[in-house]
């Protein structure tokens, strides 16, 4: 019996699946309903918790897209995410410092 060809073979077998099932694992958790903190899309009063200092908690953020006031989203949709204070003009993953607001708009 040659074992010590078909040992190497398995481990190799082995190792493909379980890398291949880590490479699926983030499209599984968003279909599995995965949600993750999102910075910036929040509006006035509808964020989901934490909108910094002068805040408490769920609903307590005071202005549009706070940056500093996240919502749950989707898993893999929150850089995808409008945000009109955001530098790139998409939600974060981490709180930022809003971009200048323009003249005579409230954001």
């Amino acid at each position: 019996m040659n074992t010590h060809v078909s040992l190497p073979a398995a481990t190799l077998a082995l190792a493909l699946g379980a890398a291949l099932n880590l490479a699926a694992a983030p499209a599984q958790a968003a279909e599995a309903g995965a949600k993750e903190k999102c910075y910036g899309v929040a509006m006035k009063g509808h964020n989901d918790c934490a909108a910094g200092p002068g805040t408490t908690c769920a609903g307590t953020s005071r202005t549009e897209h706070q940056g500093n006031a996240w919502s749950y989203v989707p898993a893999g949709t929150c850089e995808k995410t409008m945000s009109k204070t955001s530098p790139t003009g998409f939600g974060q993953t981490m709180p930022f410092k809003e971009k200048a607001k323009e003249m005579g708009k409230e954001m």
